[in-house]
């Protein structure tokens, strides 16, 4: 951070052993140089974010628990029903996805570095150490990477709107659940949500197909089980978040970041160079994909990027019709515009707009 609060990189290492050739990269190395540095650093963040960030832990996490969801709850459910908007095309648009991009040979494979096969193996490292409470509860994630005070990080946008949207969507939640099971013996005897819960933590064991679970850890209960409403609500408020929230935050923004291929790459061809040499711009220009895997890269994350159902709280189907969810809906909506407001009145002051997270932009689903 310099004393102008911008947080900069000083230096950067692409290999992790060290060696003769794994040289460190320093803004004083020549122009070009540096940019090659940062411009694989990049690459690297990018096949993260897509495979874990965006793929993993949105997109695939989520449809296990949908499916886990639908196998449990029954339709009457309320927590069923207060999870069904946010489950809204996920499944076909997951199904869509792996169709046309991450089969072999699709746009993974040419689009990216990762390719498909790496692509799961990093999804695979991601998920085993992703947990419902540490990471998926947003200022928890936050305060665990050391950045959740504004003094530390004075310029962090997705900070300060992202705990703030989380708050929004658990305050709403808590109220519907509250009202749902507002007594312990209604928790106790709900067998539908104590096996859902018992499917969301359980993992199958070695190659036993009988057994099925989405082996989730740090899912809120107590000796094995829910036992209070507030558990039951902050395992809901993590699934409302990641749906609307979390996917947001990964998708909306990918054209501004993977439009322009030497900003973020999706690929590079090559490996960094081991001699130490003055690199040109014609040097550059090797590493970049053909025409074609640039176009298809650009086209891809401009439909990616793009919003195609309802904003956060206004439903495309209302499924809650008793009086206390009814008034918590439209609680929530006004806490959402308020929000909003705020959020447009921040960007007047930043110095780059950041909207992925105004509630009037964040969907209510995982529908692209």
């Amino acid at each position: 951070m310099n004393r102008a609060n911008v947080l900069l990189p000083i230096a950067i290492q692409l290999h992790q052993q060290k060696g003769p050739h794994n040289k460190v990269y320093l803004p004083s190395d020549p122009p070009y140089n540096w940019i090659l540095a940062k411009m694989f650093f990049n690459m690297a963040e990018a096949q993260h974010h897509q495979s874990a960030t965006h793929l993993g832990l949105t997109h695939l996490l989520m449809e296990g628990i949908c499916v886990c969801t639908h196998r449990h709850l029954s339709p009457s459910h309320p927590i069923f029903k207060l999870l069904a908007p946010h489950f809204l095309y996920l499944l076909a648009i997951n199904s869509r996805g792996l169709e046309k991009l991450i089969q072999p040979g699709g746009w993974v494979d040419t689009g990216m570095t990762v390719g498909v096969e790496n692509m799961f193996k990093l999804i695979e490292r991601s998920f085993i150490n992703w947990n419902f409470i540490m990471n998926g509860m947003v200022p928890n994630e936050i305060k665990s990477r050391g950045v959740y005070e504004s003094h530390i990080l004075p310029y962090y946008p997705y900070r300060d709107d992202a705990v703030d949207l989380f708050e929004c969507i658990r305050k709403y939640v808590y109220s519907c659940v509250s009202n749902f099971y507002d007594t312990p013996e209604k928790i106790q005897n709900d067998h539908e949500l104590q096996a859902w819960r018992d499917e969301l933590v359980q993992g199958r064991v070695g190659n036993d197909m009988s057994q099925s679970g989405l082996a989730l850890k740090g899912v809120p209960g107590t000796n094995g089980k829910f036992e209070t409403w507030e558990e039951i609500a902050d395992t809901v408020t993590v699934m409302v978040a990641n749906c609307s929230l979390g996917h947001s935050a990964a998708n909306f923004q990918q054209y501004e970041a993977y439009g322009f291929v030497p900003n973020y790459p999706g690929k590079l061809l090559g490996l960094p160079p081991e001699e130490d040499r003055e690199l040109t711009e014609e040097d550059i220009i090797k590493y970049l994909p053909d025409k074609r895997s640039t176009l298809d890269i650009m086209v891809i994350t401009k439909l990616l990027s793009m919003k195609g159902t309802k904003s956060l709280g206004d439903f495309e189907v209302q499924y809650l019709f008793d009086p206390r969810s009814v008034n918590a809906a439209k609680e929530f909506r006004m806490n959402l515009e308020i929000l909003s407001h705020v959020i447009d009145e921040r960007n007047l002051t930043r110095k780059y707009k950041f909207d992925w997270l105004n509630p009037k932009i964040v969907p209510n689903s995982i529908s692209i």
